[in-house]
């Protein structure tokens, strides 16, 4: 996401994004937060101002902040799913603070729901060793009743017969 958007949802201005992030760029390895180059962010420009359509006049400003959707004076940052968490750490407004109570209640859910599952998958493994041992130990005994009828069926071909009355 864009600073100017994690600005707005986070109830600050991208200034104040942006310092804050300046001092701690520690928290902000290359996998969390990365700028835009000059090309990619002068594709983010409003139509009409890229386009050079002329834009209405306004008189000249003592203010240094430059307006919304005119010329860009930094590179813009964009953040990864790891850098929106960590912003919400450094950043001071309500909004910022509510997003890293809940994004740390997620966390714990997360680790409680994992560790359930464990219990589970280790709950289930000794079941299904257990049913495989009973299994195995059924099989055998079928395999020796099957092998009895069959003996049963079919006599030794050299079994000496008998004979009957005196010899």
């Amino acid at each position: 996401m864009l600073d100017a958007d994690l600005a707005s949802l986070y109830g600050v201005s991208t200034k104040a994004l942006n310092q804050a992030v300046k001092r701690n760029l520690g928290r902000f390895p290359d996998d969390f937060m990365f700028q835009l180059s000059w090309e990619e962010a002068g594709d983010l420009r409003p139509q009409a101002a890229a386009s050079g359509a002329p834009s209405e006049r306004r008189p000249r400003s003592q203010s240094v902040t430059l307006r919304r959707g005119t010329n860009i004076k930094y590179r813009p940052r964009v953040f990864t799913e790891q850098g929106v968490a960590m912003l919400s750490s450094v950043l001071r407004s309500p909004r910022a603070i509510a997003v890293n109570i809940e994004i740390m209640r997620a966390f714990v859910r997360l680790r409680e729901v994992l560790a359930t599952n464990k219990e589970f998958t280790k709950r289930f493994a000794a079941l299904e060793a257990r049913i495989e041992r009973r299994l195995v130990d059924q099989d055998q005994v079928i395999v020796e009743i099957l092998q009895a009828i069959h003996e049963l069926m079919n006599p030794p071909p050299n079994a000496l017969k008998r004979k009957i009355g005196f010899v």
